[in-house]
């Protein structure tokens, strides 16, 4: 029997496979379709809340020791498998902000590096920035994670672990249960068991869970990107103005995003929201009228209240974990929510307090 099944092959699925893998569990990762094919493919990949005073504490400390921990995740994926996940440092600017005091209050209470700095720096520092801004703070220390690649070195590094199973292309279609106990589920590929069933299925974790008559409240929210591509030195750093954002990759590749639609489990981009993303794009960044439209694309995040992932053990179900509902922040919060999962898992001291993750008294 397998120590684990992990239903869901996302980045938050494919971390949690990784860590429970790299303690010597036995771990099936089972993917409805592709690994890394759904939001964590479609997201930008910034390494912070898209304004991060304006969460929870418990976002705050998922995200805090995700972003320390992220250079490490990628300098060991990449060692480990060729594939760099390009994690780098840019840092981030807020332009124009309507709760300035809150955010600079927020970084002097959490010690985070963020602070207001005059517009005439800014242009000099992204001469590419377009004109009329009045008002920027920065922190310098902000990544981005190339999301895709990220994905695609934990795939690979999974495939080269001998304790790890990785089944593609194959849905889950119902739990075993025996009594009270999940101990397993049923695939497309027939049944498979194990000690514990972790769900990990980002948007689609909510009907999953509905075959069990469990109601979690995680929903489906569309957001709709773009990417431009120009040349490598283009864009220096991150900037942000209006709720949009450009980042920037290291080839030149410029994203531009994202709305933020609740139209169910519907990918499809629209004609809509390409022009809105673009008259976005141009105004932060002028020269981006000339500039072509490499790409343009939805994906579907997991939408929970607040933003509060679930992780840990789903009372009256013994046997069935969560880690799931990470609405925006899948990427952000992956390497401590997946750590925080490990450590419950396993029984090791947990790197932050679970409480406010726990399923129990937040799900019908």
């Amino acid at each position: 029997m397998k120590d684990f099944i992990v239903v869901g092959g996302g980045a938050i699925g494919l971390l949690s496979s990784f860590l429970l893998a790299r303690s010597g569990a036995s771990v099936q990762l089972v993917e409805a379709g592709v690994t890394g094919r759904e939001a964590s493919w479609a997201g930008g990949g910034i390494v912070s809340p898209l304004y991060p005073w304006r969460y929870s504490p418990a976002v705050t400390a998922l995200a805090h020791w995700s972003q320390d921990f992220y250079p490490q995740l990628g300098q060991e994926l990449l060692a480990a498998t060729g594939v760099d996940p390009e994690v780098q440092v840019t840092g981030l600017y807020w332009l124009d902000l309507d709760d300035e005091a809150e955010a600079l209050a927020w970084a002097r209470r959490e010690g985070r590096p963020l602070a207001a700095v005059g517009m005439d720096a800014v242009y000099r520092a992204v001469p590419v920035l377009g004109p009329g801004y009045s008002r920027a703070l920065y922190m310098a220390e902000v990544a981005n994670v190339r999301n895709p690649r990220l994905t695609r070195s934990l795939r690979e590094a999974l495939l080269r672990m001998p304790n790890v199973t990785l089944r593609e292309q194959c849905p889950v279609e119902g739990f075993l249960r025996e009594g009270d106990r999940v101990v397993g589920v049923r695939t497309a590929q027939g049944e498979l068991r194990a000690e514990r069933v972790v769900v990990s299925a980002g948007a689609w974790s909510g009907e999953l869970l509905a075959g069990l008559g469990i109601e979690l409240p995680v929903e489906p929210v569309k957001g709709q990107m773009i990417l431009f591509k120009c040349a490598a030195d283009f864009l220096p750093s991150m900037v942000m103005a209006k709720g949009r954002y450009a980042i920037p990759r290291r080839d030149g590749h410029i994203l531009v995003g994202s709305t933020l639609e609740y139209a169910g489990f519907d990918k499809t981009p629209t004609g809509e929201a390409l022009a809105s993303l673009r008259a976005s794009a141009i105004e932060l960044l002028p020269a981006l009228a000339e500039a072509e439209v490499v790409r343009h694309w939805a994906g579907l995040r997991p939408g929970s209240p607040e933003g509060i992932p679930y992780i840990g053990p789903v009372p009256g179900f013994e046997g069935l974990w969560l880690n799931c509902g990470h609405f925006r922040n899948g990427l952000v919060l992956a390497p401590a929510s997946c750590r925080l999962l490990a450590d419950l898992l396993l029984g090791r001291a947990p790197i932050i307090d679970p409480a406010p993750y726990a399923p129990a008294g937040r799900i019908g």
